[in-house]
């Protein structure tokens, strides 16, 4: 399907700011994992209980408040340490590879897709068996990450197989 020069420009846009959204939840991704090595674990599970309280206080059945205080008697170093390794590993991927979408290194649109929707996959399971609601809104996102990057991609790919002139979105090889 081709698209109108205004589609394209405005599927351009969309694209750049749902990827440099990605780009930031994945710092912060990188900033979490990074603080769970050196926060000490009774420190977060406190910060973790008094936000519960505070919660609980106003509402003694709020969600969020019951799920954080349950977290923080189940937090531990095992699980912290597992839970940096995640976040630092996923956040570190997810950046390159924002890079290399800003980039507009062809290469980089399949192998997105793949490793957001394997991603997706997981954080499903995350909303089915926790509850997650931030699991949720991170999964929301994905996927209209996801639709932009496929839409870039088909256009990059229609540039590449039938070249215009002066073309905006014209790829870059490695």
């Amino acid at each position: 399907m081709s698209y109108t020069p205004n589609e394209e420009k405005r599927i351009d846009r969309f694209f750049k700011i749902s990827v440099f959204i990605k780009g930031i939840l994945s710092i912060l991704e990188i900033i979490t994992g990074a603080a769970l090595f050196f926060v000490p674990v009774s420190e977060v599970a406190s910060k973790l209980i008094f936000i519960a309280q505070g919660e609980l206080a106003e509402d003694p059945t709020d969600f969020i408040g019951l799920h954080l205080m349950q977290i923080a008697h189940h937090f531990s170093v095992a699980g912290a340490i597992s839970l940096a390794i995640y976040l630092l590993s996923r956040g570190i991927i997810k950046l390159a590879l924002v890079v290399a979408l800003l980039k507009r290194y062809l290469w980089a649109y399949p192998v997105s897709i793949a490793i957001i929707g394997l991603s997706m996959v997981y954080q499903i399971y995350l909303v089915i068996t926790a509850h997650s609601a931030v699991q949720a809104v991170l999964t929301a996102i994905d996927i209209v990450v996801l639709w932009f990057i496929w839409k870039e991609y088909k256009i990059l790919k229609e540039h590449r197989d039938s070249p215009r002139e002066e073309n905006p979105n014209a790829q870059k090889t490695v």
